[in-house]
């Protein structure tokens, strides 16, 4: 980074250390409820964060859901499926500008397909919708500006259904 950027970085965190050093820290162990209702609502949406607990959330419960779909626990995946469009949800309704990308790459599309494909049993069509909404996931990052996302574990390789060894026959 060059010495340009690194003083303008400094300067926006010396600016915004006192607004939420005013919010956080406090001695009160009523840290919400002992607070004037101005301050309360603005600890309460600065403790809930921005789209990255969305995300955390969102990550999470992607890694179980590949998990289960390995395991063919197609119950278990819908389970985390729904989930993970509630943390999205969530996160749009904190974070909106990303509503139309989210929407439009993921939520209506890929989204969509796979939580029709845990009702059709085959393991292949999970798969494929599988591999589509991961796809999209990473199309989603790129747009929003945060493809930096996509290289972790996680995401660098694409799901795929690990071969379960054949039983011996006797």
């Amino acid at each position: 980074m060059s010495p340009t950027r690194w003083i303008i970085a400094l300067l926006v965190f010396a600016l915004a250390v006192p607004a939420t050093a005013s919010l956080t820290k406090t001695a009160d162990r009523h840290w919400l409820t002992g607070a004037d209702e101005k301050t309360r609502l603005e600890r309460l949406e600065h403790y809930l964060g921005g789209f990255s607990s969305a995300m955390l959330e969102t990550g999470l419960r992607y890694g179980h859901v590949r998990q289960a779909v390995a395991d063919e626990n197609w119950l278990l995946a819908d389970y985390h499926w729904k989930k993970i469009a509630d943390a999205i949800e969530n996160g749009l309704m904190k974070r909106p500008a990303r509503r139309a990308n989210a929407e439009a790459i993921f939520l209506e599309g890929p989204w969509k397909a796979l939580d029709v494909a845990w009702a059709q049993d085959d393991t292949r069509a999970v798969e494929k919708a599988l591999h589509s909404a991961h796809q999209a996931c990473l199309n989603c990052h790129v747009a929003e500006k945060v493809a930096f996302i996509n290289d972790q574990p996680l995401l660098r390789k694409t799901p795929k259904l690990e071969e379960k060894p054949k039983e011996k026959q006797p």
